[in-house]
């Protein structure tokens, strides 16, 4: 349980470190960037699961149509979502990125609702009124105007975790296959810089080359102990761990890189925060309900939430 734990702070905590790694190599360009990540992301987690001995899995997968299908959906999500968190930590918005994250769990509920048809208690239909409210908030009185990225980010990932539920892999084994599909628009978008002769890897100094290289591990060490916290903790911890990265986001946007936070800014982002409040309580209160009727031998079915 410990080692679960300080598994889940550690892989939240790094992810919410991001803000501050992108604008280090913002010279590569969004898109640059995101060809280097998928890259060495792929070497290093290929040389992670190879020194485990890992790599029978991930052929496997290829071979599973289905899988292979549901995974290659999924490797153009987190492209995506990939490439407009990029976008927007380097174009000074990491304030409305990490909103996105915040969103997240609350659009992950209403996905159960409307695809899985799943019954939503009292608690969590407050908590998803209360961020539509938030974004209305934020579109109609917030002087940047709708928080497109926020929810595109948000639906992006929601959408990523969906179906990575239903393909049920390993967290590296599917990056690896992930990133196998990218690798090879990632490699042309390269190459095609490269020849252009407008490629940062090799003419921006050797400390440039070697952060691009640091994305593989950057990326693929928080997936890793990800990993290793939902082994050994219940989902209902998990639940509350994730909400360390938005907040450090946020921080590192508000403190650290001085974005604004106006008035409209702030009201979204305490309905939002207090929509997590509810949520959260209640999905407390559902676990331990759960291992109460679980101990007596009466467990009801409960209503779960992608």
């Amino acid at each position: 349980m410990r080692t679960g734990v300080l598994s889940g702070v550690a892989a939240y905590g790094l992810w919410g470190l991001f803000p501050l790694y992108f604008p280090l190599v913002d010279r590569a360009g969004p898109v640059e960037l995101l060809a280097h990540r998928i890259g060495w992301s792929l070497l290093f987690v290929g040389a992670f699961l190879a020194l485990r001995r890992q790599l029978g899995p991930v052929g496997a997968l290829l071979r599973d149509r289905r899988r292979l299908r549901l995974l290659t959906l999924s490797a153009v999500m987190i492209a995506g979502n990939w490439g407009l968190y990029i976008y927007a930590v380097t174009t000074d918005r990491v304030i409305e990125a990490a909103l996105g994250y915040f969103i997240n769990p609350l659009l992950s509920v209403g996905l159960g609702l409307a695809l899985f048809g799943e019954r939503l208690r009292p608690a969590q239909t407050a908590a998803l009124g209360l961020g539509t409210v938030a974004v209305v908030v934020l579109a109609a009185f917030s002087a940047t105007g709708f928080p497109w990225i926020a929810v595109s980010l948000a639906v992006l990932f929601a959408g990523y975790g969906l179906v990575k539920k239903l393909a049920d892999v390993g967290a590296a084994e599917g990056l690896m296959v992930e990133t196998l599909v990218l690798a090879g628009p990632a490699a042309l978008f390269l190459g095609v810089l490269a020849a252009r002769g407008d490629g940062t890897f090799t003419t921006e100094g050797v400390g440039h080359a070697l952060l691009l290289v640091a994305a593989g591990p950057v990326t693929a060490i928080p997936l890793v102990l990800f990993s290793a916290c939902v082994t050994r903790v219940p989902l209902s911890t998990v639940g509350l761990l994730q909400y360390l990265a938005p907040v450090l986001q946020f921080l590192i946007g508000w403190l650290v890189a001085g974005e604004t936070m106006p008035a409209a800014r702030w009201a979204g982002f305490a309905l939002v925060w207090t929509a997590l409040v509810v949520l959260s309580a209640d999905a407390l209160r559902a676990s331990a309900a759960g291992r109460r009727a679980a101990t007596s031998g009466d467990a009801e079915p409960q209503p779960m939430v992608a």
